[in-house]
């Protein structure tokens, strides 16, 4: 009888430890002009999609604890790939909008997008600042990315 209960006990521990290895990100996509951005697909895993933005730009995933990034992916604006730190779990997206680069070389479209892309801490400040968003520096890490040259 003893050995039951034991065993009992041991198996509702174990599966309350199985439940606790996801986590809940909450947050807020918007655009770099500011405005909320409804319908956003959150994909993890480069295919897995756990969830959309509402209307109004929020969002609220379950995802694995071992998961460490996250895309973005909207149409007409730039994937967006945030990598996980620690344990942020209020995560605000700044996406910015994908442009039509007719007559400009390659080189050039990239030197465009990163300069914009270098204005995000400044745009997420200013979010802050109008109350759109509720931290003032991002928690999790972000680093631009490539889309139309190879420089690995």
């Amino acid at each position: 009888m003893k050995k039951s209960i034991l065993f009992l006990i041991v198996l509702i521990g174990s599966a309350s430890s199985l439940y606790s290895q996801n986590k809940t990100l909450k947050g807020r996509v918007i655009s770099d002009d500011l405005e909320p951005v409804p319908g956003v697909s959150i994909i993890v895993n480069d295919t897995v999609k756990v969830g959309r933005t509402d209307m109004d730009g929020f969002f609220e995933i379950n995802i694995a604890t071992s998961q460490d990034k996250v895309l973005f992916r909207f149409v007409g604006l730039d994937p967006t790939a945030i990598g996980l730190v620690g344990n942020c779990d209020k995560i605000e997206v700044i996406m910015t909008l994908s442009g039509s680069y007719d007559f400009m070389s390659l080189n050039r479209v990239e030197r465009k997008r990163k300069k914009r892309y270098k204005k995000l801490p400044e745009v997420h400040k200013e979010a802050f600042e109008k109350g759109i968003f509720e931290t003032e520096c991002p928690c999790f890490k972000r680093e631009f990315e490539y889309l139309y040259i190879d420089k690995g």
